[in-house]
C-alpha cells in the first residue's frame, strides 16, 4: 500500500523556522522526483519544490526561491522541506507527492501556520 506521510509542521513565528518531512512507503521511492505543493485558505494547490529522484536538481516557485530548501535520503524514503524566514503567506497546508502526480498519492498534508 502506497503512502505519503507529511509530518513537521507546526505554529510559528513570521522570520522563523520549520522542517517538514514527507516519508514514503509502498513504492519505489528511488525512482521517482517528488514534489511539494501547499494550498493555503482560499486559495488553490500550488507546487513550490521539486527535486529529481537522485536528488541533484531541485527547482523552486519564485515565491519561495531562496528560503526554501529541498532535499531527500533515498535510503530512508524521506523528503524534507527546510522553511527558512517564514512569511504569515506561507501559511498552508503542505503536501508531498511523486512527479508526476499520482492523484491516489495524496496524504492528509501537514499544517504550517506562520504569526505575523
Amino acid at each position: 500500500q502506497v503512502q505519503l506521510v507529511e509530518s513537521g509542521g507546526g505554529l510559528v513565528e513570521a522570520g522563523g523556522s520549520l522542517r517538514l518531512s514527507c516519508a514514503a512507503s509502498g513504492f519505489t521511492f528511488s525512482s521517482y522526483a517528488i514534489v511539494w505543493y501547499r494550498q493555503g485558505p482560499g486559495k488553490e494547490r500550488e507546487l513550490i519544490a521539486t527535486i529529481s529522484s537522485g536528488g541533484s536538481s531541485t527547482n523552486y516557485a519564485d515565491s519561495v526561491k531562496g528560503r526554501f530548501t529541498i532535499s531527500r535520503d533515498n535510503a530512508k524514503n524521506t523528503v524534507y522541506l527546510q522553511m527558512n524566514s517564514l512569511k504569515p503567506e506561507d501559511t498552508a497546508v503542505y503536501y508531498c507527492n511523486t512527479f508526476p502526480i499520482k492523484s491516489n498519492y495524496w496524504g492528509q498534508g501537514t499544517q504550517v501556520t506562520v504569526s505575523s
